[in-house]
């Protein structure tokens, strides 16, 4: 049996088990000081949609400060020239990187969308719950488990060390030979597995749960976009997995799929991106989504161009499938394939523009209410567009020989991630705030939150295309005043810090709301969708009896035209949440199953196996759901 070894080094692995248990017992104090344990226990066995997208949210801002955290250890040690603030330690450095990468995609963005989802699409479409109210308990607890491992590797100084995308055959095991990226690939799996219960969960609901009349052409844009997002997962996360298991058995068991003389590095990388590039508008779709909501509620008015508005997220998910190999123009592929996907790349730009003028249309003649959502709306869209543009030039192939592996890479890529992605998720948590909790965030808090955000990222970002162009490239630890990008990096620098300064607005805004906010009514925004229509926070059951749909924004138009909701005669069928520990248990041994497997000692592994098995065909004839179906019937 192997025992792994703990090496305690002082500077990074110390640190981080003082914060973790200065931090545990600081939590300790306070949900003992405010008797919250009854809710606690309470989510852990809930299977509500909103309870559950509340978790989501709640994990994926602590693994946004997690992540950050390597951010800003990334730009303090390249703030200066041949600074040794992170460097004398070796490979401690390709750690961080890594970490901070693989976390901010798989860990914040991607969840913290699923979170929003949860919460807003059922109400959005009339359902009282999601489709599989178990299986989204199951699929929380599947991601929640693959952080956990991805963060137990640190703290076990074996964090993955071959960067986010793991490229062979620096992710092989004749190159790093320790367990640091077997970690990296159960993480990813065990998380992965629960995006794909979620997307499927999404699926089913969107398409069989709708309301009485909500049409397609009614469908909020919110949801359409978690529903294409939801496709989109559906195909791009199973190649990730079989890519992760095809490493696993190189790195187990000797096979070659990416090394030896039979295999290939380039197999890798087509795989990875065949996921890779789709994952970028499993990021954006959803961030587009939240937008269109945001801007027609605050401009009071209909989203402008309502039909081209779906078909431009449609051809941006089709097309998303149809770019991987931009990010490979530099290794061979030759100039038919250069240029087949250079055009493609281009092609993106089109449904996108339309977007962006829609939104600017939406906005023209509308009483404009400049509300911490809107905010973020309006700060999105100018970062958006130049994230765009310089897309465009890394589309071209000749132009990106030069730009490949640069920093202006990294600053293309933050401005559309970061510029688009993250600031939707603010949006949308100030935006759907009051439907989670019942209260309001703090507008003033909230406010200095977007400015200071807003500022730092483009004092963080815009520096890096210069430096970029400058010869800078990524992935390194430190450079020589010789270099000529000191000035960038140390404004880049500056930015970062200012950007993790604003964050403190966050945390303090709902720390402060949840103590001393006031209660709000269903709804505080003066909305357009049905999810207004209910109390907040939503009861399990908000649509009871459940609304007839007649038009587009149809709680906007009962309002104008002040008469009441129409009720269904033939409402649809409901879902049936129950209370339960299984989805938390099952996260458990996931848990336990990988750390086995990380160690290679493969007879715990067959016994979680076993015992995994033997829970899925007991619950097939133990739902516990059966009591309540038996007692509705019997009504």
């Amino acid at each position: 049996m192997h025992i792994p070894k703990v090496g305690f080094v002082p500077s990074d692995i110390i640190f981080s088990w003082i914060v973790m248990i200065l931090g545990s017992a600081v939590l300790l104090w306070l949900l003992t000081k405010n008797n919250v344990w009854p809710v606690i226990f309470d989510y852990l066995r809930t299977t509500n949609h909103r309870k559950i997208g509340t978790m989501y949210i709640l994990l994926c801002t602590l693994f946004f400060f997690r992540a950050g955290m390597d951010a800003m250890i990334i730009r303090t040690q390249l703030a200066v020239p041949d600074n040794e603030f992170w460097v004398f330690q070796a490979d401690k450095y390709n750690e961080v990187f890594t970490t901070h990468g693989t976390a901010m995609i798989f860990f914040v963005a991607t969840p913290f969308l699923l979170g929003l989802m949860n919460v807003a699409v059922p109400l959005q479409i009339g359902a009282n719950d999601l489709a599989f109210p178990f299986l989204n308990a199951v699929s929380f607890w599947l991601f929640a488990s693959g952080a956990i491992i991805f963060n137990i590797a640190f703290f076990m100084n074996a964090a993955p060390n071959a960067g986010w995308t793991a490229y062979t055959p620096l992710s092989n095991d004749s190159f790093t030979t320790g367990v640091n990226n077997n970690y990296y690939i159960f993480a990813l799996q065990v998380g992965g597995l629960g995006t794909i219960l979620t997307a499927l969960n999404m699926i089913v609901t969107i398409i069989r749960l709708r309301a009485p009349g909500m049409k397609w052409t009614r469908l909020p844009l919110f949801s359409w976009s978690a529903l294409i997002t939801s496709v989109l997962i559906m195909i791009a996360f199973p190649v990730l997995t079989i890519a992760l298991a095809l490493l696993m058995f190189d790195r187990y068991f000797g096979t070659s799929f990416f090394s030896g003389g039979m295999g290939s590095t380039i197999y890798w990388q087509h795989l990875f991106w065949i996921f890779g590039h789709p994952e970028v508008y499993i990021l954006i779709l959803p961030a587009f989504g939240v937008f269109s909501d945001v801007i027609s509620t605050f401009s009071k008015k209909r989203v402008y161009g309502y039909t081209s508005m779906v078909f431009a997220l449609a051809i941006i998910g089709l097309l998303g499938f149809m770019v991987w190999a931009h990010h490979m123009f530099t290794v061979g592929l030759g100039a038919f394939a250069n240029t087949f996907f250079a055009i493609t790349t281009m092609m993106i730009a089109v449904p996108t523009g339309v977007k962006i003028f829609n939104w600017l249309f939406t906005m023209r003649d509308g009483v404009i209410r400049m509300s911490t959502p809107m905010l973020f709306a309006l700060g999105f869209i100018p970062t958006f567009v130049m994230g765009g543009v310089t897309g465009v030039m890394l589309a071209s192939a000749a132009a990106d020989f030069q730009y490949h592996d640069t920093y202006f890479v990294v600053a293309h890529f933050h401005y559309v991630m970061v510029g688009g992605t993250i600031m939707g998720v603010f949006a949308g948590i100030y935006y759907w705030y009051p439907k989670m909790t019942g209260k309001m965030l703090n507008e003033k808090l909230g406010k200095w939150h977007f400015w200071l955000f807003l500022i730092g990222f483009h004092v963080t970002f815009l520096p890096q295309h210069f430096a970029g162009l400058n010869g800078m490239p990524r992935r390194v630890f430190t450079y020589t005043p010789e270099d000529d990008i000191f000035i960038y990096n140390f404004i880049s620098t500056i930015g970062a810090y200012i950007m993790a300064f604003s964050m403190l607005f966050f945390v303090w805004n709902i720390y402060k709301t949840q103590r001393c906010g006031t209660k709000v009514v269903g709804d505080p925004w003066d909305g357009r969708t049905l999810e207004w229509s209910v109390a907040s926070p939503p009861p399990e059951h908000p649509f009871d009896p459940m609304p007839q749909v007649s038009s587009i924004d149809n709680f906007w138009y009962h309002k104008l035209n002040k008469v009441p909701l129409k009720t269904a005669e033939h409402p649809r069928p409901s879902p049936i949440s129950v209370e339960t520990y299984k989805p938390v248990l099952i996260g458990l041994t996931m848990i336990l199953f990988s750390i086995a497997f990380v160690y290679s000692w493969f007879w715990l592994v067959v016994i979680l196996g076993a015992v995994s098995l033997a829970f899925f065909v007991i619950r097939t004839f133990t739902d516990e759901r059966k009591p309540v179906y038996e007692k509705e019937e019997e009504s």
